[in-house]
C-alpha cells in the first residue's frame, strides 16, 4: 500500500483545522478582541500562547484516539471516550454549530455589502451556495479546498502583517507595552481554546491516511501553531489600532480602511469570505459524516442530496440566529458553550481518552507477544 505524502500526514490536519476554526476563531478580529486584547496586549499574546499549547494537546490526544479507534466521526469518536454519554458533545457541538453559522451568514451578508454595495442577502445566499456544492463534493473535494485556501490566506495574512508594520510599527510597539498583562490571560486562553476545538470533528478525516502513533502526534503538535500563527499575525497588526479597535464590531473591516488600498480590501475581503466557506463546511461536513454512519451501521447508504440539504438547512438556521447580532453572539454565546466542550471534550480526551490511548497500545503488545499456539 502506498504511504501518504509527508504533507498529508504532518501538514494536511492542521490546515484543515485552521481552516474550520477561522471564520469562529479570527477571521472578523472580534474574536481576538474579546478573548485576548480584553487581556491587554502583553496579556492577549500570553493568552495565545495558552491557547496555543492547548491546541496542540487535545489535538495529539484526538488524534492517536480516533486512529486506534478508527473513530472518524464525531458520534463513533465520542461512544469510544465517553460510552453512553457521546451525546452531551453532541448537543454542544449543534449548539456552537448555530452560533458560529449565525457568524458565518451575518459576515458573508456585511462582507460584500460593504466591499461590493450589494444586499446583505446576497453574501448570505452565495455562501449557502458553495458550501452546499463543496459538501456535495465529498471528503476529498473539501479537504483539498480548505489545504489550498489555507495556504492562499497564509500569504495574504503575511502581506497584511507586512503592510500595517510598515504603515504604523511604531503604534504596535507602543501598544505592546502600553500597560501590563491582565490576571485573566491563563483563563482567557484556555476559554478561546475550548470552543475552537469543538471543531476538531471537522478535521478527523484527514486521520484516516495516519499510519502510527508517529503520524498523529507530529501532525497534532502542529496543529495548534498553523492553526494560531494568522491569528497572531493579525493581532500584532490590530496593536497600531489599540485602544480604539476594542471597540469595532468588525475588526478586520476597520483596519483595513485605515491602511487605505482599496485593492487590497477586495483582496482581503474575498478571501475572508472564502474562509467563511471554508469553516461552514468543515463544520456541517462532520454532521454529514455522522449522519452517515448511522446510516450505515443501519446498513443503508446515504443519499447524496441529503448532504447539500443539511448544509442549507444548518445555514439558513444560521441566518436566523444572526439577528441577534455579531458582538453579543460572540461576547455571549461562546462563553456558555466554550464551558460545556472543556467539559465533555477537552477535559474528558486529556485524561479518559490518554488513558484509553495507553491501555489499548498495552493491550496490543501483549497480544503481540503471545507465542502461536
Amino acid at each position: 500500500m502506498h504511504r501518504a505524502s509527508a504533507f498529508r500526514r504532518y501538514l494536511l490536519p492542521g490546515f484543515v483545522f485552521q481552516s474550520v476554526v477561522i471564520a469562529g476563531g479570527y477571521g472578523t478580529g472580534r474574536e481576538l478582541v474579546e478573548f485576548f486584547l480584553s487581556e491587554g496586549p502583553l496579556g492577549g499574546l500570553l493568552a495565545m500562547g495558552v491557547a496555543t499549547l492547548v491546541w496542540s494537546a487535545v489535538c495529539m490526544a484526538s488524534f492517536e484516539f480516533a486512529r486506534l479507534y478508527r473513530a472518524f466521526d464525531y458520534r463513533h469518536f465520542f461512544r469510544e471516550l465517553l460510552g453512553s454519554a457521546w451525546w452531551l458533545f453532541e448537543l454542544s457541538y449543534l449548539a456552537l454549530l448555530a452560533i458560529v453559522l449565525a457568524v458565518i451568514a451575518a459576515a458573508s451578508g456585511s462582507i460584500l455589502e460593504e466591499t461590493f454595495g450589494l444586499d446583505y442577502w446576497v453574501g448570505v445566499i452565495s455562501v449557502m451556495v458553495a458550501v452546499g456544492a463543496l459538501v456535495f463534493g465529498g471528503s476529498e473535494v473539501i479537504e483539498r479546498f480548505l489545504a489550498g485556501w489555507s495556504l492562499l490566506l497564509y500569504a495574504l495574512y503575511i502581506v497584511f502583517f507586512v503592510w500595517a508594520f510598515r504603515a504604523f510599527g511604531a503604534d504596535i510597539a507602543t501598544g505592546l507595552t502600553s500597560e501590563p498583562a491582565g490576571t485573566g490571560w491563563a483563563w482567557a486562553g484556555l476559554r478561546y481554546a475550548g470552543y475552537n476545538l469543538a471543531v476538531i470533528p471537522a478535521v478527523l478525516m484527514t486521520i484516516r491516511a495516519h499510519e502510527d502513533r508517529t503520524d498523529t502526534l507530529v501532525a497534532g503538535a502542529l496543529a495548534g501553531p498553523i492553526a494560531m500563527i494568522p491569528g497572531l499575525l493579525f493581532y500584532m497588526a490590530m496593536l497600531g489600532e489599540y485602544p480604539a479597535i476594542l471597540d469595532r464590531p468588525v475588526p478586520a473591516n476597520h483596519m483595513l480602511e485605515v491602511l487605505g488600498s482599496r485593492g487590497f480590501q477586495i483582496a482581503f475581503q474575498v478571501v475572508l469570505f472564502g474562509t467563511l466557506i471554508e469553516t461552514g463546511t468543515g463544520l456541517i461536513h462532520a454532521v454529514n459524516e455522522r449522519i452517515a454512519g448511522t446510516v450505515e451501521e443501519r446498513s443503508g447508504h446515504l443519499a447524496r442530496w441529503v448532504r447539500p440539504a443539511v448544509a442549507v438547512g444548518f445555514l439558513v438556521a444560521g441566518a436566523f440566529v444572526a439577528q441577534f447580532g455579531l458582538i453579543d453572539l460572540i461576547a455571549k454565546g461562546y462563553g456558555t458553550i466554550t464551558l460545556a466542550v472543556i467539559a465533555v471534550y477537552v477535559v474528558p480526551v486529556l485524561t479518559l481518552g490518554v488513558w484509553k490511548i495507553r491501555t489499548h497500545s498495552a493491550a496490543a503488545v501483549t497480544v503481540a507477544a503471545r507465542p502461536d499456539s
